[in-house]
């Protein structure tokens, strides 16, 4: 008896606080993949290789996905955790990486990248991505190396043009200076 007449105040008990703030305004949070199409999507977990410690470190589980860009048709990987949505793979997909299979495992593959923007700033890693079946590990390498003849594909396309702050006219400038220094040093030796 006592426990129903407990039970009776629990259900009535139903406390209703007001917030103090009311959050009217809604923020648009940017990605920077909204101006993307996914060209292939797919639950992993990516792992990275520390060579201080020659051990392989997990950096998270969720979707990999190959995104494109509609302005540039270039591809790039990007991977986000699946709670935090926190990035843990950004890197343009190059014709130097080449994927080999993890050792003992036939759902994983290896690659190397010169520069991934995961962390700030980018540094060269060694990634490794296991899924959870063979079939899904094919599956990546096939989008993977469409979009690295994709990406080869665009660079041959495209000849790079020269702008004001490539290399290439830096260059061209100095060559242009280095004469006029060599003329008036002989002209300071002929005296």
């Amino acid at each position: 008896m006592l426990t129903t007449s407990l039970a009776q105040a629990e259900e009535e008990h139903d406390p209703h606080f007001e917030p103090v703030i009311k959050l009217t305004e809604q923020v648009d949070v940017k990605t920077m993949e909204e101006d993307e199409d996914v060209l292939f999507k797919m639950r992993a977990k990516l792992f990275r290789f520390a060579a201080e410690a020659s051990e392989w470190k997990e950096r998270g589980t969720g979707d990999v996905r190959l995104l494109q860009s509609k302005e540039t048709q270039k591809v790039r990987l990007v991977m986000r955790r699946d709670k935090t949505l926190k990035v843990c793979a950004n890197h343009l997909i190059s014709s130097d990486m080449k994927l080999q299979p993890n050792i003992g495992s036939d759902r994983s593959w290896v690659w190397k990248v010169s520069a991934d923007y995961a962390e700030t700033p980018a540094t060269a890693e060694t990634l490794a991505i296991r899924f959870a079946n063979a079939e899904n590990a094919a599956l990546f390498k096939e989008a993977f190396e469409k979009a690295q003849k994709s990406n080869v594909d665009l660079a041959s396309s495209k000849p790079a043009e020269p702008t004001e702050s490539t290399p290439e006219v830096v260059a061209d400038e100095k060559k242009e200076e280095e004469p006029a220094a060599e003329t008036t040093e002989e002209g300071k030796k002929e005296e």
